[in-house]
């Protein structure tokens, strides 16, 4: 056997009986497998040797010819193949934006995104990746810088809250002043209110409002993980909150637009705060930055008003699609514009006066140590006069009104 094949020609059975005078020629052994695999062209053979009532016929309407068997079995998917197809898709739910759809525009077709139920479960994911990135600042870059300050437990559970709502303040401004310049909001402001219901989100919209919403819900479970004294937790629930009612209602209301510039304010002034303090931490008489932060404070509640009364009062008040309708996306109504601007109002009207009664408190302390250290200087007066009348070394020791304690005033510009 040459080449995996058998040396016997193929003679048609009745030459066979022919050539032997009608007998029935003598049963002979197949011919041996050839030694490696299987020899090329034996389907053809069988099915040269199969009778024609057992060949396959395919349909007429279909037209199409049979393969061979092996190359159906090459074409179907192997368990372990279909197993990696459902676990991608499911990494696809959690990982990447859901809902998408084709829009077409002047150039062609965008892939655009609204919300759904599924948004949910890319946040979770998101979470944890926050919780993971979160340690990781924590422990690589505050935590050895909190070991060369040598701060008491007070400050370094505050230098540890702004060292962590630094980083993600200023990756925040970057990434939405990114978006809202890309997107054109700035530089057309009608488009704030243009076209309301804003329903279908560009992709780098969408993914900077799902995680905003997973580090704020990240934050959550961190006040356990870095065991928050429970004098500071009302005040750090308070302030996420806020963020997470603002966020979510741009976001389930359709204002995306006008959320994205809103927060580019508030993140800013935010960071500005947040730098102060870490300055602050690190040197005490450092309070220039807080004069600057308390500027931008006011300036940045001034804008914020002015910028949703003019586009959920006057913008949304004129366009033409005024109606209730939540299977498209519409709030657009009297009752609900009102809410909202309500909401906004009593928000930026409490931070404002949370901000004020500060400002007076810490005016407060700077006057009374003022005042103290001015009256410092005539103690030592008053103790020579004691000394003079009193005799005996223990006079000025046994007066304990006169010992000025080192350390006993606090700091000018102490950060509650």
């Amino acid at each position: 056997m040459g080449g995996g094949k058998c040396k016997e020609p193929l003679i048609p059975v009745h030459d066979k009986r022919k050539a032997q005078g009608g007998k029935k020629p003598p049963k002979k052994l197949p011919c041996p497998p050839p030694p490696f695999g299987i020899e090329l062209g034996s389907v053809e053979r069988a099915r040269a040797e199969m009778p024609a009532s057992r060949l396959p016929v395919p349909p007429p309407s279909s037209g199409r010819t049979f393969a061979p068997r092996h190359l159906y079995v090459q074409d179907r998917l192997s368990p372990q193949e279909g197993a990696l197809e459902v676990t991608a898709k499911t990494a696809f739910l959690f990982i990447l934006p859901q809902y998408n759809v084709s829009v077409p525009t002047a150039d062609g077709e965008t892939v655009h995104y609204h919300y759904g139920p599924k948004d949910l479960v890319t946040v979770l994911f998101y979470i944890f990746i926050t919780i993971i990135l979160h340690a990781v600042v924590q422990e690589y870059i505050l935590d050895k810088i909190s070991k060369r300050l040598h701060l008491s437990k007070v400050k370094h559970s505050k230098f540890n809250e702004s060292g962590q709502l630094v980083v993600f303040h200023l990756s925040s401004v970057i990434w939405c002043f990114y978006v809202v310049v890309t997107e054109g909001y700035l530089t057309n402001p009608r488009s704030l209110w243009e076209d309301y219901p804003h329903v279908y989100l560009p992709f780098q919209v969408k993914f900077f409002y799902l995680c905003q919403l997973a580090y704020w819900l990240h934050a959550l479970p961190e006040l356990y993980f870095q065991k928050v004294r429970k004098e500071e937790i009302p005040r750090q629930l308070q302030y996420i909150c806020l963020y997470l009612v603002h966020i979510a209602g741009a976001y389930l209301f359709n204002l995306s637009r006008l959320g994205l510039v809103l927060l580019l304010l508030q993140y800013s002034t935010e960071f500005l705060f947040h730098t102060a303090r870490l300055c602050y931490f690190a040197d005490e008489n450092n309070e220039k930055l807080f004069n600057a932060w308390a500027a931008a404070f006011g300036v940045t509640r001034l804008f914020i008003l002015t910028l949703a009364v003019l586009a959920i009062g006057f913008g949304l008040a004129r366009v033409e699609n005024q109606a209730f309708d939540p299977e498209k996306g519409n709030f657009n109504t009297l009752l609900c514009r009102l809410c909202m601007l309500l909401l906004v109002c009593a928000a930026q009207a409490w931070l404002m006066w949370r901000f004020i009664h500060s400002q007076l408190r810490h005016w407060r302390e700077h006057w009374s140590e003022q005042s103290a250290k001015r009256r410092v200087p005539a103690a030592p007066r008053l103790a020579a006069r004691l000394i003079k009348r009193e005799s005996g070394p223990g006079a000025l020791a046994a007066s304990p009104a006169l010992s000025v304690q080192p350390g006993g005033l606090s700091a000018p510009g102490s950060v509650s």
